[in-house]
Parts: C-alpha cells; sequence; structure tokens
C-alpha cells in the first residue's frame, strides 16, 4: 500500500464511506484536532513519569482512534461500521480522575502550567483537548457528532488536568500557583 495517493493534492480529502470533503471542513478539522491530540498522549505516554499508567494512557489513545473513526465516518451512511465508545470509558476516566485526587492537596489558587517538562506536555496535552472537544462542537451544530463523544473528550481534559496535578506530586515538584496583579 502506497502511503500517497495524491487525491488529496487539490485540497479534498476522502470520509470513510467516499464521501469528498474540502481539508477545511469543520468534520475533518475536528478528526485531525482528536489525531494532533493522540499524538501529544503518546508523548505523555512515553514520559518515565508515567510509566505505571502506560497501559491505561494507551487505552486512552485507543479511545481517541474511536473517535476518529466515528468523526471521520461519513454520518448519512449510516451502515458503516466503526469502532464504539460507550459510557464505561467515560466512567473509567472519572475513576482514574477520583483515585489521583484521593492523595492531592486541595486546590487553592489556578495552577500555572509547567515545572517540569513532562507536566508541560501534559497541559499541552489538555488545551489540544480542549480544542478537540470545541471543534467537535462547532461540527456538532452542523452535523451529527455523537454527544458521547463531546462528554468523552470534556472528561479526558479534566484527567489530563488532574494527571499534571498527579505528577507533580510524584516528581515532588511544587505547584505554581497563579498570583493575580492588582
Amino acid at each position: 500500500m502506497k502511503i500517497y495517493t495524491k487525491t488529496g493534492d487539490q485540497g479534498q480529502t476522502s470520509l470513510i464511506g467516499g464521501t469528498r470533503l474540502s481539508k477545511a471542513d469543520l468534520r475533518i478539522n475536528a478528526y485531525g484536532n482528536v489525531d494532533e491530540l493522540n499524538s501529544y498522549i503518546g508523548l505523555l505516554r512515553d514520559q518515565e513519569v508515567n510509566e505505571k499508567r502506560r497501559d491505561l494512557i494507551k487505552e486512552i489513545q485507543d479511545r481517541l482512534f474511536t473517535i476518529g473513526s466515528s468523526l471521520a465516518a461519513d454520518p448519512e451512511k449510516s451502515n458503516l461500521k466503526i469502532p464504539d465508545l460507550n459510557e464505561q470509558d467515560v466512567e473509567m476516566l472519572e475513576k482514574e480522575i477520583d483515585l489521583m485526587n484521593e492523595t492531592l492537596p486541595p486546590m487553592r489558587n489556578f495552577i500555572l502550567p509547567g515545572g517540569h517538562a513532562s507536566i508541560s506536555f501534559g497541559h499541552i496535552a489538555r488545551t489540544v483537548c480542549r480544542r478537540a472537544e470545541r471543534g467537535c462542537i462547532a461540527l456538532q451544530h452542523e452535523s451529527f457528532v455523537a454527544e458521547l463523544v463531546i462528554k468523552y473528550l470534556n472528561r479526558l481534559s479534566d484527567y489530563l488536568f488532574v494527571l499534571c496535578r498527579q505528577m507533580h506530586q510524584e516528581l515532588n515538584i511544587n505547584e505554581i500557583p497563579w498570583k493575580a496583579r492588582m
């Protein structure tokens, strides 16, 4: 299989199902953001501090491929077989957030991203996740996007924020509180 097809040279691409769209279409943007997020999640998975979470983070990456498949499929061709996202995927993130929060101190300030490269990668993933969520919401105003996709991305950004706090703790690096200039 050749990696290049030359079919996109004029700024168009195909959805699963064959429908051709502009590469600037909201649907293409939405799954492109999810793809970018998946790459940042992979970078986060590769951080030494996340060694014991690698399987969990890989599962998140698998779910992002599921979401990408859903977004890349033509919603008008509903007979297409694509992987399913389910409520248990959201519940798994919530469970992990709750487990991490049990050992974290209460937040008393907004926290500035940074303090260590691994933590910074986590915050980049979190902000790309928020962008992916916004892109899916924008697409949902024009076309079908499963509610569970948006719910999962919303919960994933929460998970990534708490994961960054957890990494601060595990790396023994103080969180950087935001102190508003008054």
